[in-house]
């Protein structure tokens, strides 16, 4: 009886499938996945009373924080620079419009903060000035 060699044939993991189920699960992924936006200021807004309003779509933010960091329509600002703030309105605001500008400031935020976030919407024009608070907590 003649042996009859066998051959040896080697395992192979072919990496192009792989690598192609791993790109369809990373776009399955990013494409279902939601990004919450979240202001990265932390703020306690004074209180006061007095019915909510409604606040229109062409509207501009403005957020201090306790340390008087600002933010405008979501975007940090560099610094507190009242040049830098004047800057980040003109480029928000739509030369078209008159849109109203809401500043939410910390309760523990310095005067000089709000009334500089003020003056900075009025030397671009920005006239319709509202101011965020909160209501007061009802005790028992």
């Amino acid at each position: 009886m003649a042996k009859r060699r066998r051959g040896r044939h080697e395992a192979t993991v072919e990496l192009t499938p792989l690598i192609d189920v791993v790109f369809l699960l990373l776009i399955f992924f990013m494409v279902s996945t939601t990004f919450v936006r979240e202001t990265q200021l932390k703020l306690d807004l004074p209180e006061a009373s007095g019915e909510p309003q409604e606040v229109a779509p062409e509207t501009i933010e403005i957020v201090i924080d306790r340390q008087g960091e600002y933010a405008v329509s979501g975007r940090m600002l560099v610094n507190n620079d009242k040049k830098t703030l004047v800057r980040a309105l003109a480029d928000v605001r739509d030369p078209q419009e008159s849109p109203r500008v809401i500043i939410t400031a910390d309760a523990n935020a310095a005067h000089q903060a709000v009334v500089r976030a003020m003056d900075a919407a009025g030397s671009v024009g920005l006239t319709q000035i509202s101011i965020t608070t909160q209501q007061p907590e009802e005790e028992d």
